[in-house]
């Protein structure tokens, strides 16, 4: 069977602590046919001095040094243009790959067919010294996670760790990238390719995950954060994605939770938005 070419989209901003071990994770693949992007989004850390010596060898790599922030989304889609891969996997520049990772996503997309766009797997959580965290199977126990067409499962509630993704080709064509206007794009993706793709899951800790006192993802939950913002966006798109009313009860169970989450927040407006969205 042949081997698709997997391209690795690696996103850094400000990772000079931890560009290294993430780009040495792609460079010990048991997987042989992968394309490294390396996109700087304005580092004002020593960045991009790490990544210019750890790639002086390897003409392969492409590398986007960009003068000015674009946001993960924007700087994701300016590399997504240079991919020749059939697959790929958004690696942020403070997570790490284990070896098997690609091959696994590999095998089981040859396994499952042209049906299923996005894989995903268990993850090892650790912090910013590299210490064992937990795993997020701790909290997301392998029986509970749903497989196949899993979009109302999506809506409902949080269960995939957003850097274990793999993700086909055909589910970027499909959504043209990533939608520039979020502050992220995990919940986006997996909505919008989710109607139209099967996803599957692989219980193997296939990534580490570090949690960072800085990432987005530890700041999402403040006043007028505007990835809370972007949640607000999707769910609206969400609205218009749905077919079925067992789709728009899970919706307005989502819309209740965001609400209450924004009143917590004291974000008033933000949770009117969420409120208003919930009556329509």
């Amino acid at each position: 069977m042949s081997q698709p070419i997997v391209t690795i989209i690696c996103l850094c901003y400000n990772h000079e602590r931890f560009v290294q071990e993430a780009l040495e994770s792609v460079w010990k693949q048991s997987y042989p046919s992968i394309q490294l992007i390396i996109v700087d989004d304005a580092s004002s850390d020593g960045s991009v001095g790490v990544i210019k010596k750890l790639i002086v060898n390897k003409p392969d790599v492409i590398f986007l040094e960009q003068r000015e922030n674009q946001g993960s989304c924007r700087s994701f889609n300016r590399a997504l243009k240079l991919a020749q891969g059939e697959l790929f996997i958004d690696l942020a520049a403070d997570d790490v790959l284990l070896p098997e990772r690609v091959t696994t996503g590999v095998d089981m997309f040859q396994d499952l067919g042209h049906t299923y766009g996005l894989q995903f797997s268990d993850a090892e959580i650790i912090d910013e010294n590299g210490k064992h965290l937990r795993y997020h199977s701790g909290k997301f126990p392998h029986a509970c996670i749903p497989q196949g067409d899993i979009y109302k499962d999506l809506i409902d509630r949080y269960f995939i760790c957003s850097p274990t993704m793999m993700f086909t080709r055909k589910v970027m064509e499909h959504n043209q990238g990533y939608d520039e206007s979020l502050a992220f794009e995990d919940f986006d993706l997996w909505m919008r390719a989710s109607r139209d793709f099967k996803f599957c899951y692989s219980p193997q800790v296939l990534v580490k995950r570090r949690v960072v006192k800085t990432s987005m993802s530890k700041n999402q939950f403040t006043k007028n954060n505007s990835q809370r913002w972007s949640t607000l966006k999707v769910c609206e798109k969400i609205k218009h994605l749905n077919r079925t009313q067992e789709e728009d009860k899970a919706l307005r169970h989502r819309l209740t939770y965001e609400f209450l989450l924004s009143l917590k927040m004291i974000d008033i407006k933000l949770a009117f938005g969420f409120l208003k969205l919930w009556w329509r």
